[in-house]
């Protein structure tokens, strides 16, 4: 957020680069956001390019396919090989040939929802987003008309209950209302799987008390804190099909 005075948003509209990373990265996204350029919301240097035992082949393929490919996207294949947010230590270089250990993905899990529902992919890591709320670089209500929300949760691994009061403040302020569906990336930081469970539930009380069932939440999503991570272009069409559990892009990220 410190870099936000420094910006120039006339130079980043005229002279539109790739910005590619997560989590902080979430800020810069909604500058481009206010400037009308996609970003991707995906993989950095450290944490994505540089995996122990190499880059995992579902983030290479995502990457690969959002940012050199014209064409549309379509259905996001799932992520057969795993997950994982083994720590390790990045300045001991014998670990960077030990692959990290990975936990069998359950798959994408729908909470609520039915039907086929499209928006505009907007949202970032949970924490940065609350860093922004009260800036300039916040988008005005009618930005969030019609679009999905994409929602994770960094390393720190903020509770079930900070996440619910910070959803909370959107349905406040009218933004879950104006949403077209909720994308969940997978809880990151040293925690049990089994306390994933406690975020999905707090997701579902949200909308709950919102009177917001029929809005489509898919959860247990790779993007996010933990690896491999699936590359999103924000501002982009997406689609999320309730029936088959399929999330879709729609739309091509770079010409």
């Amino acid at each position: 957020i410190k870099l936000l005075p420094y910006l120039d948003l006339s130079v980043i509209t005229a002279s539109p680069k790739i910005l590619l990373g997560y989590s902080d990265t979430t800020i810069l996204h909604f500058a481009c956001l206010k400037a009308g350029v996609v970003s991707f919301y995906g993989p950095s240097i450290m944490a994505g390019f540089a995996e122990s035992g190499g880059m995992h082949a579902f983030a290479v393929n995502s990457l690969r396919q959002m940012l050199f490919e014209t064409t549309k996207p379509g259905l996001v294949p799932p992520n057969i090989d795993g997950w994982t947010s083994e720590e390790q230590n990045w300045g001991d270089p014998d670990i960077q040939s030990k692959p990290r250990r990975l936990v069998a993905s359950s798959g994408t899990r729908l909470l609520q929802g039915a039907g086929i529902h499209q928006g505009r992919l907007i949202g970032g890591c949970a924490d940065s987003l609350e860093v922004i709320k009260n800036t300039d670089y916040w988008p005005i209500d009618d930005v969030w008309d019609s679009t999905i929300l994409v929602y994770e949760i960094s390393e720190g691994a903020p509770c079930p209950e900070q996440v619910l009061a910070w959803l909370r403040d959107y349905a406040q302020r009218g933004i879950l209302q104006r949403l077209n569906g909720l994308l969940f990336g997978r809880p990151g930081g040293q925690m049990e799987i089994r306390q994933h469970a406690a975020y999905d539930a707090v997701l579902l009380q949200a909308f709950g008390e919102a009177g917001l069932t029929d809005i489509p939440i898919l959860t247990h999503m790779d993007f996010g804190h933990t690896d491999p991570m699936m590359t999103l272009p924000m501002g982009i069409l997406a689609q999320i099909d309730c029936g088959a559990r399929k999330f879709s892009i729609l739309e091509a990220g770079v010409i």
